[in-house]
Parts: structure tokens; C-alpha cells; sequence
């Protein structure tokens, strides 16, 4: 008998292939349509129907608010960056897909990121594509329960894998933005949601006013476009003051921490008894740099950095690595 595997289905080439490869591995694939009340459920309907594979739309429009849009919202108003698709990977996505796996009897669930899943342990994909940062908070219970068929993928080879395959998607453009926000336009997303910081002032370090600003929640730590600000030098965002709609701009140079401090640790690793060296992704890109962990009385995580990083910041999450294994991640403070 075939063993059942519940894939989440999105109408894009990645989870295509990878329904493509599960059911050419033996599985009996069982595909679902997470439906964000954004995107269009046909690409993924025509995909399952290509296959002859049993294809169900899943409303996730109340767990997605609750769990993701709404703490996005308000970690832009405190200031922050928030990284939504790393809260909704363990808290929305992927407890949907393994609750109809329970309900079919199915022991794993599957999707298209590029990253690998064994025993328990998260794994970096391929160079070119890993996308094992944003799957850094999932549990290592769910990660025992997750395949990822394009973890030895690689994009070119799973577009050509489509091709072959005579998939209508395989053509079809990445989305590079977040789900909910088809648009990118991130501040006119918040403004639509709530209430949003009026307008105020940029201002220097010594607190002299520079100009005006549209909002805090329109600007992030590092940022260096859009200001409108002209002066003896390029300004860029050195901190944002939610509590007097104030943004500090400087020339960069006090951008750089040696010290990152984390906080709500998702071990997917022992912690270590002692002060370990492990490499860091304080982003989601392929910058990497060696740090030092320590654990710290609170439970909270200090990395200390062989070379400076620049603009860690607030509400991002920093990932770390052992290796190809994720050791734990945290919210960087």
C-alpha cells in the first residue's frame, strides 16, 4: 500500500515538481490550496488535476490574521522589521497540513521550499535556493513529519524537471513577496489594516531636526533610499523612536553591533553547555558570519561576532547554523 503524504500546493513550479517527484517516489499524494483570501486557487487546481492527484481548498484567512498579519502590524508599530513568513511556516502553514494528514490517516506532509527535514533536524538546501531561514522556527516534532523534495534542487533543474513534465506552471514567475501583501507595498497594507504613526521628524544623534517623515512604519534600520534628506553626507536609518515618531538617521557608522542578543530560542540542536561557535544569518539573504553563542540566565541568546554585523535588527530573526544544520533561531532585540 502507497504511503499517504498531505502537500501543500500553491500553483507555483516549486510545489508542482514537488508533487511530481512524491508521486513518481510511490506516495499517494493528497494536495491542498492554503486560500489567504489573496491568491488564486486555479494554477494549483489545474496542477492537481494534471496529476491525478485529490486537490482541497483550505480557508486560512482567520488563522492567518490572528497569527501573522496582526503581530506584522504591531511589530511595525513598535518600531520593528517583522519576518511574517518565518511565524507562519510553524504556526499557520504547516499545522494546517499536518491536521489533514491526521484526518487522512497520513504520517508526513509535504512542501516546495528548498531545504531538507531528517529525524527531526533542518537541514540547508541546495546554495543557489536554500530557504532553510525561513523554515527556522519550526518544531523539531514537525520536522520529523515534514519532507522536502527539492532539498537537492536546485531552481534551473526543477524548472527543467517542469518542463519535461509538461506543467502548465513551469514558466509561471517566483513570487517574491509576502502572500498577503500581492502588491509589496508594505505601508499601505498597514494603513489599510489599522491605525498607523502620523507623520514626524527625522532627526541626527544630537536630536537636530532634518526633515519630515511619513511614519515610522514606512521605514527600517539600515535603510538608506527614500529618505528625501539631503546633507553633507548619505543618510541611512540608525534607529527608530516609536514613542516620539522619531527617525534618527546618521551616515551609517554606527550601524554595525558586535553583539546580537535574541530572544524566544527555538532549539532544533541541544543547547550547549558552554559557549559555542556556530555561523549566523541575522537575514533572509546569504550573508553569513562567524559567531560565538552563549546561553543566558533568561533563556535568551547572546551572539557575539568575529567580524561587526551590520543593522541586526529588531523583530528580524537570526538563524544559526552548524554546518548544513540549523542549530536554533531567535527574535533578534
Amino acid at each position: 500500500m502507497k504511503s499517504k503524504i498531505v502537500l501543500g500546493l500553491s500553483g507555483g513550479v516549486d510545489s508542482a515538481v514537488a508533487a511530481r517527484l512524491l508521486r513518481d517516489r510511490g506516495y499517494e499524494v493528497h494536495s491542498v490550496y492554503l486560500d489567504n483570501g489573496v491568491g488564486d486557487p486555479a494554477p494549483a487546481r489545474e496542477t492537481a488535476a494534471a496529476l491525478g492527484l485529490p486537490f482541497r481548498v483550505f480557508d486560512i484567512r482567520n488563522a492567518l490574521n490572528a497569527k501573522v498579519c496582526r503581530p506584522f502590524y504591531e511589530s511595525y508599530l513598535r518600531g520593528e522589521t517583522p519576518s511574517p513568513c518565518a511565524l507562519c511556516n510553524p504556526s499557520v502553514k504547516f499545522p494546517v497540513l499536518l491536521a489533514v494528514a491526521d484526518e487522512l490517516g497520513a504520517a508526513h506532509v509535504a512542501t516546495g521550499h528548498y531545504a531538507r527535514a531528517e529525524d527531526g533536524r533542518l537541514l540547508r538546501g541546495r546554495p543557489a535556493n536554500d530557504q532553510s531561514y525561513l523554515l527556522a522556527r519550526l518544531t523539531a516534532a514537525q520536522l520529523e513529519r515534514i519532507v522536502f523534495p527539492l532539498g537537492g534542487y536546485e531552481k534551473t533543474e526543477v524548472r527543467a524537471l517542469a518542463e519535461a513534465a509538461g506543467l502548465s506552471v513551469a514558466k509561471r514567475p517566483d513570487s517574491m513577496e509576502i502572500c498577503f501583501i500581492p502588491d509589496d507595498d508594505y505601508a499601505a497594507w498597514l494603513e489599510s489594516y489599522g491605525p498607523t504613526p502620523p507623520p514626524g521628524d527625522f532627526v541626527d544623534g544630537a536630536g537636530r531636526v532634518l526633515g519630515r517623515h511619513k511614519g515610522i512604519h514606512h521605514y527600517t534600520l539600515g535603510q538608506g533610499r527614500g529618505l528625501g534628506v539631503s546633507g553633507p553626507h548619505k543618510y541611512y536609518v540608525s534607529s527608530i523612536c516609536p514613542d516620539v515618531d522619531q527617525v534618527v538617521l546618521s551616515d551609517g557608522s554606527d550601524l554595525f553591533a558586535q553583539s546580537v542578543l535574541c530572544r524566544d530560542v527555538n532549539w532544533l540542536t541541544s543547547p550547549p553547555n558552554a559557549p559555542a561557535a556556530v555561523t549566523a544569518r541575522f537575514r533572509h539573504s546569504k550573508d553569513e558570519t562567524a559567531v560565538i553563542l552563549s546561553l543566558q540566565d533568561d533563556g535568551s541568546l547572546l551572539a557575539k561576532a568575529q567580524t561587526p554585523v551590520r543593522a541586526p535588527t529588531p523583530g528580524q530573526l537570526a538563524v544559526f547554523y552548524d554546518g548544513d544544520a540549523v542549530v536554533c533561531s531567535g527574535w533578534i532585540v
